[in-house]
């Protein structure tokens, strides 16, 4: 603690514990607690309290209160309990009986302040806080206070029933600590007393006739084998589990029992312990009657958090596997006349009419289908998924849902009806069956059902019917199936086929790009760009593409009135031009898709849109293309990035003034590369002839990157004063190894040097400098190769990299300001001492 803080202290002490004083808010108070919180981390010795009196003062006033606020009351015992964290500080407290008065029994456990939930939260956090060693545990077996926690792991609130459940965990693991290398097997494990207190209250709880009792006690056991008890306390985890596991089955068993939700967590949570990772034994038993006694709804978390355990039996695997796919196997036997269809499973675990009747009602039927679909994406995503899907029979089925959501399949069963009856023009699941169906693209073995795949996709892409949130989804999913489609083996017929696939994709995406709505025709710019990313090398699309009106609709849209549309207009437009323009082949030189005109376009955005979105694309699509290559020599890049920053450098959207440091970042990283001889590292003047140096500065001064770098570390927006700096700095460390950076004396004694002092004077002012002269000032100049390189090597870059990076509250947020803010709430120091923030 710093002596200023010692000293303002004592009174924040005293304005706490004066009823007379109003009420802190509680925001000042939790800030007051972390401060504790760090200082007793760091410090566990008894001087804290020894040193500051005015603490167990505080403690001692606020309990001689007939009626102290349950505000105050609670930031009391959450301090106590910080404070006694340590041993020595623990005993300190103690011998002032503060302890006893604060949690035993003539705490105010027994008083009015009780009835607040508050206070009840607090004695709980007190107490957690306070259990880290063993005269703790001691205190809290002798003083009734475990039978305190019980009563409120039932409590009304449901914060204190959280709090208390979480505190009986780490009671319980506290308690083996010391007892772990004594149980060395299920045999030998007896319980220390705090632990036994706990197992038996849960055991009693569990043969409750209160549901309610019953319920808590398996969300507490829940808890147990989630947290690390479960992982570092195998033999007792074991002795636990045995203790309990009939009670558990006969839950499973009893059809009345409302706790099945909590009952798959619990199965979950001991799954997860190594000490049920064999293949053998009673609990993986236990595990398959719950997947086949639980509702589908209960039973499809466990079924989806057994996929992705590694130790798993495979049996076990498989049998989830079931589970989890059961719905989608009931759409695809629905859609069709029976024996007709295999459908994905050969035989079901649990019952198939528990599913069917949820999927036949109108209010569980996308209920079902979304939660599966989500749990199918997440599986599909896992990179080491320890059982095969099978994906095309998985595909049929997503595709069957897609059919029923929009109309196009009639089908011949009575279910089938229902259950299209239920899912037309459902949007959520139509969002979720295409989020799957992007994901299996990623499959190898759908190549069979691509064509009637994309029978379907298109459907939606051409439907009126379909909304732009599912549009955008079906886009998506679009793109990512024509990547795959043009990693198939390139036999004539799958041409044939891949280029009326995309005959078709670009006859829809001409009309959609016409679209009165504008999320459509955002969405379609997005799909188009995301094609090119993709396929821009491929001789059928190219060819689809330019034989198509896009082009043309694309480059419209740079007009677009909504600037979100134009946005994504000038990032098609930029990836269009990698393909019309800038490819060596290029097939629309000459042409009104000639670069000039493009760039001249962008170039016309970048200066006069009146919205930061459409403006930060264009930088954004410069970057791009500087990064491809497409800018020509380096004096067309020249010209190119110094064009580019003149604009930037005034623009009122500060992204825009970031992407413009981005475009000066790479133009840097490339000029290096061509001209010296060590790229991407520093160079030393032994190594680095000074010509190669010397042309560097001329072409970034010619460029006046200078200017725009150093006008930006007094940005008022610290991002772009941050990413200057890092250029910068990137820069010096080219120029100027560590150990040979300018001598300040020899810096000033020089002809720049009164420019550079004022350079450095003026950085160091940071934001206030705002209106940073570019074209330099008091005799710095910004072009000038020589300066420059004096500016590199003299100005502190380190420092100002420090100064930028500190957060804008690091003086706001100190202790000193914290304890200030509250005294002068309370009105007991002047006005002029109080950081008004």
């Amino acid at each position: 603690m710093t002596r200023e803080c010692a000293a303002l202290l004592p009174g924040v002490c005293a304005a706490l514990a004066d009823p007379r004083q109003p009420g802190l808010d509680d925001t000042c108070l939790e800030k007051l607690l972390d401060w504790f919180r760090s200082l007793t981390w760091f410090d566990p010795t008894v001087e804290l309290v020894q040193d500051n009196p005015c603490l167990p003062e505080l403690i001692t006033s606020v309990l001689a209160l007939p009626d102290p606020s349950p505000s105050i009351l609670s930031f009391t015992l959450q301090l106590a309990g910080i404070l006694a964290s340590s041993e020595s500080r623990f005993q300190h407290l103690q011998e002032g009986k503060l302890l006893g008065r604060l949690f035993g029994q003539e705490g105010p456990r027994g008083g009015a302040a009780w009835e607040d939930a508050s206070v009840r939260s607090a004695w709980l956090r007190g107490v957690h806080s306070m259990l880290h060693h063993q005269p703790a545990l001691l205190f809290l077996c002798s003083t009734g206070a475990m039978d305190v926690i019980f009563t409120l792991q039932r409590d009304p609130s449901l914060f204190v029933a959280s709090a208390a459940s979480q505190l009986l965990v780490h009671v319980l693991t506290f308690s083996l600590e010391s007892e772990t290398s004594k149980a060395l097997s299920a045999k030998d494990c007896d319980w220390p007393v705090c632990a036994q207190m706990i197992v038996k209250h849960i055991q009693e709880s569990l043969q409750s006739s209160s549901a309610s009792h019953v319920e808590q006690s398996l969300k507490l056991l829940s808890s147990l084998f989630g947290s690390c008890f479960g992982s570092c306390y195998a033999a007792w985890t074991e002795v636990l589990w045995l203790d309990i596991a009939k009670q558990i089955e006969s839950f499973l068993l009893e059809e009345t029992v409302q706790a099945q939700p909590v009952l798959a967590s619990l199965l979950l949570n001991v799954a997860r312990s190594p000490v049920f990772c064999g293949t053998e034994g009673s609990f993986w038993a236990l595990v398959t009657s719950a997947l086949e006694h639980l509702t589908p709804v209960q039973a499809r978390p466990l079924a989806v958090g057994l996929l992705k355990l590694c130790k798993c039996p495979q049996d076990v695997r498989i049998q989830a596997l079931t589970v989890l796919l059961q719905p989608m196997d009931c759409i695809l036997r629905a859609a069709s006349q029976p024996l007709e269809c295999a459908g994905l499973l050969d035989e079901s675990v649990s019952d198939p009419v528990a599913v069917e009747s949820l999927l036949s009602s109108k209010t569980s039927c996308a209920g079902l289908l979304c939660q599966t679909l989500a749990h199918l994406e997440k599986l599909l995503s896992l990179k080491h998924l320890k059982v095969d899907l099978p994906c095309v029979p998985l595909l049929r089925s997503l595709m069957t849902i897609l059919q029923f959501c929009n109309g196009s399949l009639s089908p011949a069963s009575p279910l089938g009806s229902t259950i299209s009856r239920n899912l037309i023009n459902c949007f959520r699941v139509q969002k979720s069956a295409l989020d799957v169906l992007a994901a299996l693209s990623e499959k190898k073995d759908c190549d069979t059902l691509i064509g009637s795949l994309f029978d379907v996709l298109l459907a939606y892409l051409q439907s009126p019917n379909t909304s732009p949130t599912v549009l955008k989804k079906a886009f998506q999913a679009t793109s990512k199936w024509l990547v795959h489609l043009q990693e198939l083996s390139s036999s004539n017929s799958q041409q044939q086929q891949t280029e009326k696939i995309l005959e078709g994709v670009f006859l829809v995406l001409q009309k959609r790009l016409c679209s009165p709505c504008w999320e459509v025709r955002d969405s379609s710019l997005e799909f188009l760009t995301a094609m090119v990313k993709c396929l821009r090398d491929q001789n059928e699309f190219r060819q689809c593409l330019l034989s198509s009106e896009v082009l043309r609709l694309t480059e419209n849209l740079l007009e677009d009135p909504e600037s979100y549309v134009r946005a994504s207009a000038v990032t098609a437009v930029g990836h269009l031009a990698l393909i019309t323009c800038f490819a060596p082949e290029s097939p629309a030189t000459g042409s009104q898709y000639s670069k000039e005109s493009i760039v001249a376009k962008l170039q016309e955005i970048l200066s006069t849109d009146s919205e930061g979105f459409p403006r930060r694309a264009v930088i954004s699509i410069f970057t791009e293309w500087l990064r491809e290559g497409c800018t020509g020599r380096l004096e067309d890049a020249e010209q190119f990035v110094s064009r580019a920053i003149q604009t930037v450098e005034h623009d009122l959207d500060w992204e825009v003034r970031l992407g413009g440091l981005e475009l000066v970042e790479v133009f840097c990283s490339q000029t290096i590369c061509q001209l010296a001889q060590c790229p991407y590292a520093p160079v030393s003047s032994a190594v680095t002839s000074p010509t190669p140096q010397k042309e560097l500065l001329q072409v970034f001064c010619r460029a006046k990157l200078f200017g725009f770098l150093f006008g930006s570390l007094c940005d008022c927006d610290k991002p772009v004063g941050q990413r200057a700096c890092d250029v910068l700095v990137g820069l010096r460390g080219h120029f100027y190894p560590v150990s040979t950076l300018e001598n300040p004396q020899e810096v000033e004694d020089s002809p720049a040097g009164r420019g550079i002092a004022w350079l450095q004077r003026t950085l160091r002012q940071g934001s206030l400098a705002q209106n940073f002269p570019s074209d330099g000032g008091d005799g710095v100049d910004f072009q000038d190769p020589e300066s420059m390189m004096l500016a590199l090597g003299a100005i502190d870059l380190l420092e100002l990299h420090d100064e930028l990076n500190k957060s804008s509250d690091h003086v706001e947020e100190s202790p000193q300001s914290l304890l200030q803010d509250i005294l002068a709430t309370v009105g007991t120091i002047e006005d002029n001492e109080v950081d008004c923030y």
